[in-house]
């Protein structure tokens, strides 16, 4: 996806539609590119002409091809996605304003990156009363009455680094920098098994599935093209334990739900303690079951400072610790490490 400015205009973006896009609905283009943007919300622009292809009207289902200049409003590209009208988790404590200044792993005037802890979901939803987003919406107060601005999810169970922008400014040039795949993300993993080869790329599109354990995702079927979401991801085997585990480092190079930990089970290596993807089935007494996927660094360009970049490396969660500790590893030994 590359995108030029229209002369004269900062509410407007063109976004040329690339090679692997074409054939997409233009609802689907909109579900990959901008996730936070609602279908109804979609419908609305489409009607009144402020999303066009080609500079033409079109519809949600019309197809795109290679090449073709999708228009974009600003209304889409900075969403009401942070939702500022959002109240704080109902019975908050000073804890929870603790827990996070704990988790605080760098901070500046614009950004701030937190070491997601495990078990706190980022985000509410059904059943969830207690959330980073909610416990940031309660603490305005400590970041100058403007509420933090989430930039992208972690699940529930996985740990390390969470990336916050202060302001809207820095939150809408954050989430193009994710949208354009500019973010070096590196996850550390315990797999079941050793994988073959002991580094590859996985590239399997995804397909939500619901099951006895809540929603996951799984290979798409023939068939399933209008709905599948493509997904890739780069893995390195680091270390192994004989033929029974192995540690290794995932670069994902989208960013869908649940796609490490499904990539992972369909070669055959489920993640440690992931009770959604076989990864729980026969674990030594000496491990935990508890999910073993850790978001170790993220380095990317920094909103606010022409040329600067953050770079931020996330400790291991206890859990893992004890682990790596039981087999013998040393995370120290193995730091992650980026030229770029």
């Amino acid at each position: 996806m590359s995108a030029s400015q229209e002369a004269g205009s900062d509410r407007i973006e063109t976004i040329k539609v690339v090679a692997k896009d074409g054939g997409l609905r233009v609802d689907r283009w909109f579900r990959a590119h901008y996730p936070l943007v609602g279908y109804t919300h979609l419908q609305k622009l489409l009607r009144s002409g402020q999303v066009r292809v080609n500079s033409k009207r079109v519809q949600a289902n019309d197809r795109l091809e290679a090449g073709d200049e999708i228009r974009v409003p600003k209304v889409v590209r900075e969403p009401p996605a942070a939702k500022p009208s959002v109240k704080p988790p109902q019975g908050m404590s000073k804890g929870d304003r603790y827990l996070i200044e704990r988790a605080i792993l760098y901070e500046d005037d614009h950004v701030l990156v937190l070491n997601k802890p495990f078990g706190l979901a980022v985000q509410g939803g059904t059943g969830t009363k207690k959330h980073i987003d909610g416990i940031l919406a309660g603490m305005a107060d400590r970041f100058g009455g403007e509420r933090p601005r989430l930039v992208h999810r972690l699940d529930r169970d996985t740990t390390g680094v969470l990336l916050v922008a202060k302001h809207r400014q820095a939150a809408a040039k954050l989430g193009r920098t994710f949208q354009t795949r500019s973010a070096a993300k590196t996850y550390w993993a315990l797999v079941v098994g050793v994988p073959k080869p002991p580094q590859g790329k996985i590239e399997a599109a995804l397909v939500k599935a619901s099951g006895p354990d809540g929603d996951r995702v799984r290979k798409a079927q023939p068939g399933e093209q209008e709905e599948a979401m493509h997904a890739a991801t780069h893995y390195s085997v680091i270390d192994r334990m004989g033929h029974k585990w192995a540690w290794v480092s995932l670069k994902p190079v989208t960013g869908r739900q649940h796609q490490l930990r499904a990539h992972m089970a369909m070669i055959g290596n489920p993640i440690v303690g992931d009770n959604k993807y076989e990864g729980d089935k026969e674990l030594s007494e000496s491990i935990e079951p508890k999910l073993h996927l850790h978001a170790r660094r993220l380095i990317i360009p920094h909103p606010a400072i022409e040329g600067a970049r953050i770079d931020v490396t996330a400790p291991l969660p206890e859990h893992m610790k004890r682990t790596w500790e039981t087999l013998g590893l040393d995370a120290d030994k193995f730091e992650a490490r980026e030229d770029g």
